[in-house]
């Protein structure tokens, strides 16, 4: 019986891990699911991920938006939304 419940949590944390992967939608629906839910981590093909966002509400204060492009069923470069970003210096055109 323990082993059971072992192997049941095992599953439960697994499946808590799994998000939702850009190369398996449409652009219309990867920019959907970002837009619906505001702010998520998607998966963008093999191990990588990120987190994307709907608008600059999402980020921290210190943090810009900078568009987002991903990998989709149908095209290799979709804008799915925003990525929160620290801005560097020259991003504010100070190159000193």
């Amino acid at each position: 019986m323990a082993q059971a419940v072992v192997l049941v949590g095992l599953f439960s944390a697994a499946r808590a891990q799994e998000r939702p992967s850009s190369v398996t939608m449409t652009c219309q629906q990867a920019a959907g699911l970002v837009s619906a839910r505001g702010a998520l981590v998607l998966g963008t093909g093999g191990f990588t991920y990120d987190r994307f966002v709907r608008d600059r509400s999402f980020c921290e204060p210190t943090e810009v938006a900078a568009n987002a492009f991903v990998p989709t069923r149908d095209n290799p470069e979709c804008l799915v939304g925003y990525r929160c970003i620290e801005p560097g210096r020259d991003e504010f055109g100070d190159d000193q």
